[in-house]
C-alpha cells in the first residue's frame, strides 16, 4: 500500500471512529538499519534508511483531552488528560502516541485537545521501528494542528524521550532520526554523539542489487529486559575502561584486554568493530561500490550473534541460507531477539534467495517468512 492510500484509509477510519472529518493526515516511515546495531546508545554511528511502508495518522484538534485509536488494536479510543500524563500512566500501544504528547508538554510545547486515528502497513515487532513511526507521525500532527514551534531535530529528541521515559524502551535516537530525516535514494549516516547526519547515496538497483527484508515472524519487545541488559553491559564496560562511552575508546580493539569480564569484553568488541563497519560501508557507498558492502553485512551479523548475543535461530538460518543462495551478504537488523533480516541480493538471485529461505523454514515447520524488497524512501511528512 502506498503512503497516500494508507492515508486515505486512516482518514476514513477517523471519520468512522470520531464522527467527523480529520483536519489532516500525516505519515512516518519504518526504517531498516543497513548497518550499525547497538551503536546508537553508545554514542556511535548508524546507517539506516526509510522504508516506503509505515504509519499514517489522521488527527483533529478537538475533543476532550487526547483520544487515540488504532486499527491494529480494535476497540474504543483511549482518552487521557494532557495534564495527567506521566510515565507509567498507560501501558501497551497507546504509550507511544500519548508519550509524545507528554514529551511535548515536558518541553513547554503543550498541545491542546486532539483526537488521533492510527493505521499502519508496517508489522509491529519486526525490528522495522513501528513504535518510532507512531511517535513521529503523531508528533508532526500535534505540531501542525496546534502551531507548536518544534523543528525536526527537536522532535527527534522529544520522540526519543517519549520512547525511553514514557514507554520504557531504552533505545537511542536512530529510529526517530531515520523516520524524520531520511531522504529517498539515501541512507542516513548519523553520528549519535553529536547528532549530526549526512546523506549517503543508497541506490542498489543501478548496481544490479536489491535489498531484501526477510521478516522471520519472530516477535520481540524492547521492553522485555534483554535489550536493557545489553545497554547496561555497554555502560559497565565503558565505566571499567574509564571512559564516558565506548565511542571514546582511543585505541579501539587494542584496549579491550583491560576488561577482565569476558562478557563485557565481547559486548565492547561488537560496538567498536560495528562502528568501524558503519564508516567503511558509508565510504563504499559514496564510491558506488555496492557489491563490497555485502561481506561487511555478514561480519556484522556474526558479531551480533557471537559477541553481542542478540540474534535468534530463525535469523541465523535466514542469513546462512540467503548467502548460500547467492546473496552478497546478510544480517539481522534491529535490536535483536526477533524481527527481520536484510540481504543484499544480486537482482538475478532475488527469486532463488526467496525460494531457498522459504524452503529452509518449511523444512523446519516454521511460520513462512515474509520477503519483500526495500527501497530507500522519503521520511515523515504531511499527506494532506
Amino acid at each position: 500500500m502506498s503512503p497516500r492510500d494508507l492515508g486515505d484509509a486512516v482518514a476514513r477510519e477517523y471519520a468512522d471512529t470520531f464522527g467527523r472529518e480529520p483536519a489532516g493526515v500525516w505519515f512516518a516511515p519504518g526504517r531498516v538499519n543497513l548497518i550499525g546495531e547497538h551503536t546508537d546508545y553508545n554514542d556511535g554511528f548508524v546507517l539506516p534508511f526509510a522504508l516506503g511502508r509505515g504509519v499514517a495518522v489522521a488527527a483533529g484538534g478537538d475533543g476532550h483531552g487526547v483520544s487515540v485509536w488504532s486499527k491494529q488494536r480494535p476497540g474504543k479510543p483511549v482518552t487521557a488528560s494532557v495534564d495527567e500524563l506521566a510515565p507509567g500512566a498507560v501501558q501497551g500501544w497507546c504509550a507511544y502516541p500519548l508519550g509524545i504528547v507528554w514529551a511535548l508538554t515536558q518541553a513547554d510545547r503543550r498541545p491542546g485537545d486532539t483526537s488521533i486515528a492510527i493505521d499502519a502497513d508496517l508489522p509491529a515487532g519486526a525490528g522495522l521501528s513501528s513504535s518510532a513511526a507512531v511517535e513521529c507521525a503523531a508528533g508532526l500532527a500535534l505540531i501542525d494542528l496546534h502551531g507548536l514551534p518544534v523543528g525536526r531535530s527537536e522532535l527527534v529528541r522529544l520522540a526519543s524521550k517519549a520512547e525511553n521515559e514514557f514507554a520504557g524502551a531504552p533505545t537511542g535516537i536512530m529510529d526517530q532520526s531515520a523516520a524524520l530525516l531520511c531522504q529517498a535514494g539515501n541512507a542516513l549516516l548519523l553520528d549519535c554523539r553529536s547528532g549530526t547526519s549526512d546523506d549517503v547515496p543508497l541506490e542498489p538497483a543501478p548496481a544490479g542489487f536489491a535489498i531484501l527484508v526477510i521478516d522471520t515472524q519472530i516477535r520481540r519487545r524492547l521492553t522485555d529486559g534483554r535489550y536493557a541488559e545489553r545497554r547496561r553491559s555497554c555502560e559497565a564496560a565503558a565505566t571499567a575502561l574509564g571512559i564516558a562511552s565506548l565511542r571514546e575508546l582511543p585505541d579501539g580493539l587494542d584496549n579491550l584486554s583491560a576488561l577482565d569480564d569476558p562478557d563485557l569484553r565481547r559486548r565492547a568488541r561488537h560496538v567498536i568493530s560495528e562502528n568501524q563497519r558503519v564508516l567503511a560501508v558509508a565510504d563504499l557507498l559514496r564510491r558506488g561500490d555496492v557489491a563490497s558492502v555485502g561481506p561487511l553485512l555478514t561480519e556484522s551479523h556474526a558479531s551480533l550473534r557471537d559477541d553481542f548475543e542478540v540474534s535468534w535461530t530463525e535469523a541465523d538460518v535466514a542469513v546462512e541460507t540467503a548467502i548460500a543462495a547467492g546473496a552478497a551478504g546478510a544480517r539481522m537488523t534491529g535490536g535483536g531477539f526477533g524481527g527481520a533480516v536484510i540481504a543484499l541480493a544480486p537482482v538475478g538471485a532475488v527469486a532463488d534467495i526467496g525460494e531457498a529461505v522459504s524452503a529452509a523454514y518449511a523444512s523446519r515447520s516454521w511460520t513462512p517468512p515474509s520477503i519483500v524488497p526495500a527501497v530507500p524512501s522519503h521520511g515523515a511528512r504531511r499527506l494532506r
